[in-house]
Parts: C-alpha cells; structure tokens; sequence
C-alpha cells in the first residue's frame, strides 16, 4: 500500500516537472528574437531593441553643462514600456536650471530662464532582428510638447509649442562584446508664438565594449546635430556599472568638439529595470 502510495507521488511530482518545462519552452518559443546590444547613456533608445512584452524601465538623469556665460543644471525621469513584442513606449519630464557664473557680464539679462522642459512621448518599433548579421534595426517618433518658463507658465501660456522627431536606429555587434549603434533623424519645431517652422537634424553614433558576462560596458557616444545653419558636435565617454539585480548607473562627462557656447558637461543616469531578468 505504501509503496503504491509513494509511486503515485514519484509520478505526480513527474508529470508537474514536464509539464512547467513544457510551459517554459512554450513561453521562450512565444518570443520573437532579441540580440543583446549596448544601448548610449546621453541620447538612449526609447526601450531596447527587440523588446519583448512586458519589460519595463524606469531612468532618473542629472547633469551639469558649464556654458561661457551660465551654467545648466538638467534632470530627467523617463518611464519606458514594451506594451507588445518590439514595441516600446516612453513618457519623459525634463528640467532646467540655470545659475550664472563669473563669465557673464550681464547675469540677468543673458542666463536662460529656469523651465520645465518639455512633456515627452516617444514609440520606437524593430522591424528587423537577424541572428546572421548579428543587426537590429527600428522606427520611432518622438513628439515633445514644449512648456512656457517656469516665471511666466499659466493656464493660457503653458505650451509653447511642439517637436516632432522621427528617427532610424540601427545597431550591430561585432563578435561577442563590440557594439555600434547609429540613431538619426530630422527634428521639426512647431512654435505657437511665431509662424513658420524650424528645422535641424542630428546623427548620433556610438561604440562600446561589453565586459564578458556582465552587464556593464565602456564606449564612446557621439551626438551631432545640424541647425539653423550651426553645427555642434559632443564626444560623451561613458560607461554602465550594475550595482544589483534590474539597477545599473551610468556615466557620462562630455567634451565639445564644436562646442560655440558650450564647454564640459557632466551627466550621471540611474537604471531600474523591474523583473528584468523574466
């Protein structure tokens, strides 16, 4: 009786093991494929690339810009979701604030007012994933609804404006821990306050290394951006350390190499990925 009693046990505890292996692979072949490549930390994507259902992000950035005649102190949260396979979606509020510093002749009159940004919201699709050319590549817009300054926002004076940005990313690895990635795209300024529209477009490149079985790498982001006639180009080394499960911090000093107004930058970002590894 006891020996039935313990055989029927065996198999159910069996038959309860197949069939979450069973589960598993189900789950895993639901999937679609997604590489692995190092995201930028200044200018990133709006969720990585191939992302499956479900994944989530949140980002919370700070930075110091030292211009010749003010300095600017930026902060950022961003939350970013995959609401389907490939798809991800982003919602972000930036800040400014500004201090004048001893180059500037005429504090009040040349040190930008201090702003809340800008509320933005972003979609970025991958249309193509290939395990042969170890490429990803994806579509996105992102739309910006620009806010009047913090000493003159009201109810009838709020938004200034808006931006629209369509980009293309396109991402390669290069064996086993080399990375590239290129985002570009026009930006298109619709301001309320004037007719007309400007202009600018911008080509960021990037190239890291990852540390073998981590998450953490080094690189070098580049971003250049045409506009108005101007050009303007920041080289940003950085590199990406994580501090435990779903956390990682990255960080970014920036030196202009066309810089006109602006000189050294500094900018730190903080990553949580909730449940990142399911």
């Amino acid at each position: 009786m006891l020996r039935n009693i313990f055989i029927v046990i065996l198999l159910l505890f069996s038959l309860r093991a197949v069939a979450q292996e069973v589960h598993l692979a189900d789950t895993a072949e639901s999937k679609p494929l997604k590489l692995t490549h190092a995201e930028p930390l200044y200018i990133d994507l709006i969720r990585d690339l191939g992302a499956h259902k479900g994944e989530k992000e949140w980002n919370i950035g700070a930075g110091l810009t030292d211009n010749m005649g003010y300095d600017r102190y930026e902060f950022l949260v961003e939350y970013e979701w995959a609401p389907i396979n490939r798809l991800g979606l982003e919602i972000e509020v930036p800040v400014s604030l500004y201090t004048s510093n001893s180059r500037d002749p005429k504090p009040e009159q040349n040190r930008p007012a201090d702003r809340i940004e800008s509320v933005k919201l972003a979609a970025q699709y991958t249309f193509l994933v290939s395990a042969r050319h170890q490429t990803s590549m994806a579509l996105g817009t992102i739309t910006e609804f620009e806010l009047a300054d913090l000493n003159r926002i009201s109810k009838d004076n709020m938004v200034e404006g808006f931006l629209f940005n369509p980009f293309l990313v396109m991402a390669k690895r290069w064996g086993s821990n080399m990375h590239s990635l290129v985002y570009t795209g026009p930006r298109v300024h619709f301001p309320f306050h004037k007719s007309g529209t400007e202009t600018g477009y911008e080509l960021n490149s990037s190239v890291h290394y990852m540390i073998p079985n981590t998450r953490n790498f080094i690189g070098l982001e580049v971003n250049k951006e045409f506009s108005n006639g101007d050009f303007h180009m920041v080289a940003r080394p950085q590199m990406r350390i994580t501090i435990n499960e779903g956390l990682m911090i990255g960080v970014v000093p920036g030196i202009p190499l066309v810089r006109g107004e602006e000189r050294l930058s500094s900018f730190v970002r903080l990553i949580y990925e909730p449940l990142h590894r399911k």
